[in-house]
């Protein structure tokens, strides 16, 4: 059994700087003497959502300053001066004129981009198209300066696969002691923004493999925005794409023994699956006087019967078989900035932004056998109008696999961890609303 720490946040496209703290979300409630094993990380909106963003170069900049932050929190015994991310790294800090931070994508732009659109649309499921694509796949792509620095970065630990895709960035963090028990790392995108195919809004899934024995994925999403009635079918629509159009592409190496564990090709084959992201669904009768009085009073429990995840998920229509912890914290979205007031409490002029109504919208779901949900929480940074939300997983690999990488996990996980340097940093619990 190992322990695995899975975070999403939506940002709101911001980028952090280097004096924000976010030990707190990634490390809270977590003993010293156990921390987890593994970090899955998902983020939307890392960038603003603007036609710049979204129809030209992808802007990496703010990226290395969210894998600097994660790997100093992580590692906070190596966070000196010394070890930090390469300070010369051409960090993309402000917009440049062919990117203005409020451009609107307008018609021109989607006819610009009609023959980029049709070539993707006519990809089928035995190519290899180019990550540039909002729909591509990937053999361990994690092949950057920053991912080869990040990776390398000493022991504790370690980023192991990332990917961006606009402004939906997945990354995989393991201990130092666990890399080699990681193998067939590969990267699936799927674009369900703009005509059904731009990557403003879809899914990065993240495949792997661990001990030779165990599959896993790791689909970070951030669906179909919207609070009217209907918009929860076209949510209900983009999970069903992702589902049938990510696809890993298999491993073709001949000397792979024979009782090699299969690569899974598509999501719902592997053994153990994470879903995370900014799903987006809100409440049914969100302009209704009850759901107000619920608001008022924070009966969070009774707000939960009108989640449009729940009422979806419970008359068949998305997510069948899987599984979701109870929500005991508050609505997640939306917040004003800098402030623990929800937008929909806020007196607003006319000219200001839309009211919306608090939902869950920020969600983990987990499918397979042997996984155990031991936290389901959010945290409280003011940094975007979305809180942060994590869970921790205790997890039981399958029997098998490579008895010289078995015998090398089991020793890790039996390890006492209260002397190590993580313990010795302060990795552990800490007093907080995380």
């Amino acid at each position: 059994i190992y322990r695995m720490f899975v975070g999403t946040w939506n940002v709101g496209g911001r980028a952090p700087d280097q004096g924000l703290d976010i030990s707190s979300w990634l490390l809270d409630q977590q003993p010293a003497s156990s921390p987890a094993h593994i970090y899955v990380l998902g983020f939307q909106e890392i960038v603003p959502l603007n036609a710049g963003n979204v129809l030209g170069a992808e802007d990496k900049g703010p990226t290395y300053k969210w894998l600097d932050l994660i790997r100093r929190a992580l590692n906070p015994s190596s966070s000196e001066r010394s070890h930090s991310f390469p300070s010369n790294y051409p960090y993309a800090t402000e917009a440049s004129p062919e990117r203005p931070k409020n451009d609107r994508v307008s018609f021109s732009d989607l006819l610009a981009m009609e023959d980029r659109l049709s070539m993707v649309s006519e990809l089928d499921d035995d190519s290899e198209p180019s990550t540039s694509n909002p729909e591509s796949s990937s053999e361990e792509e994690t092949t950057d300066v920053a991912t080869r620095y990040l990776r390398s970065a000493g022991q504790g630990y370690r980023l192991a696969a990332s990917k961006q895709m606009v402004g939906i960035f997945l990354c995989v963090w393991v201990l130092a002691d666990l890399m080699p028990c990681i193998t067939s790392l590969r990267v699936s995108c799927v674009g369900r923004g703009i005509m059904g195919y731009m990557g403003n809004k879809g899914s990065i899934s993240i495949s792997l493999t661990v001990q030779g024995s165990t599959t896993m994925c790791f689909v970070c999403t951030h669906l179909a925005s919207g609070e009217k009635d209907g918009d929860e079918v076209r949510r209900n629509s983009d999970v069903v794409e992702i589902l049938k159009r990510t696809r890993f592409t298999r491993r073709r190496r001949l000397s792979a023994p024979a009782a090699a564990v299969p690569s899974p090709e598509t999501i719902l084959e592997h053994d153990k699956i994470i879903w995370l992201g900014d799903l987006n669904y809100r409440l049914t009768g969100s302009g209704s006087g009850d759901t107000q009085e619920l608001l008022d009073k924070n009966d969070w429990q009774a707000l939960l019967q009108k989640d449009q995840l729940r009422v979806e998920q419970r008359a068949g229509r998305v997510f069948g078989g899987w599984e979701e912890g109870q929500i005991s914290f508050p609505p997640t979205y939306k917040y004003l900035a800098d402030s623990d007031t929800y937008a929909a409490a806020a007196a607003f002029t006319s000219s200001a932004s839309k009211k919306r109504t608090p939902a869950w919208c920020d969600r983990i779901l987990w499918r397979g056998s042997g996984m155990e949900q031991v936290r389901y929480a959010r945290g409280e940074s003011r940094f975007s109008d979305h809180r942060p939300v994590n869970s921790l997983f205790s997890v039981q690999l399958a029997a098998g696999g490579n008895n010289a990488k078995s015998d090398h996990l089991h020793l890790l996980l039996l390890r006492p961890r209260a002397a190590g340097p993580e313990a010795a940093a302060g990795i552990g619990l800490r007093s907080s609303r995380f």
